[in-house]
């Protein structure tokens, strides 16, 4: 998952990252171990729909798996367990390095496809499986969730947005984009309970047209649909762009 360093670390910033920092003064990004940061991480993540089940509930949590409103049943939700790692990381012409302090938002279907907080799936005024988390000095959130379900027409996905904000909360970068899992874990996952009474899904990676091949967006897996599953993914953002998506 890459080398983590604590904090204090000297940074060391060419000219252009100072030049852009100093245009974002007062929002909260920070380049942590004073290097590039190895491996495929500077891989632009591509922005993508946040779609129609986007909720800002300013929601502070690493544990998705809750309904905090208690008016979810059953309450938290079930499925496979996934321990979900995300690094970010700013992209330039030269390299990559890791962001601090930004807002990281997840959001997802539960076991059989449905979202919170969507009349049509019954879920009014539920929050469960969302959440947002703020980057550490080596550009790391994690979140402890569930194996998402499936619905029609789309492959199992997490949805994720990435901000910065200036010091009146506006933001200063903000990407939206999709986290994807690999078909073969997928149909192990999807052939246990609660998952299987959903039935076969429809549609694949290859048919998910928003997946669009990135495969820069599939998630790293490690785990068993009766252990669970560890994730990691590095998401490459360009600090300074606003894609509301």
């Amino acid at each position: 998952m890459g080398r983590r360093c604590p904090p204090g670390t000297l940074v060391v910033l060419d000219r252009r990252e100072a030049i852009a920092l100093l245009g974002l003064a007062g929002s909260a990004v920070l380049f942590g171990c004073g290097g590039p940061v190895e491996g495929p991480a500077c891989t632009l993540a591509p922005a993508l729909t946040a779609g129609p089940y986007w909720q800002d509930d300013r929601l502070q949590r690493s544990d998705l798996r809750w309904d905090t409103h208690h008016l979810a049943v059953p309450n938290p939700r079930p499925g496979v367990p996934l321990q979900l790692s995300i690094r970010l990381v700013a992209s330039s012409d030269e390299s990559c390095y890791a962001v601090h302090g930004a807002q990281v938002d997840l959001w997802h279907g539960d076991a059989l496809g449905a979202y919170s907080d969507v009349a049509e799936d019954g879920t009014a005024g539920q929050n469960f499986l969302r959440g947002y988390q703020l980057t550490d000095f080596t550009g790391f959130a994690s979140f402890t969730t569930i194996y998402p379900g499936w619905y029609p027409g789309r492959a199992v996905h997490i949805h994720a947005k990435v901000r910065l904000f200036d010091p009146y909360g506006d933001p200063t970068t903000e990407m939206s984009t999709q986290l994807f899992f690999d078909d073969a874990v997928t149909d192990a996952v999807h052939s246990v309970e609660p998952y299987r009474e959903r039935g076969q899904r429809d549609t694949r990676n290859v048919a998910d047209t928003i997946y669009g091949g990135h495969r820069e967006l599939l998630l790293s897996l490690q785990g068993s649909p009766t252990a669970g599953y560890q994730g990691f993914i590095d998401l490459a953002i360009q600090v300074g762009q606003v894609h509301h998506g």
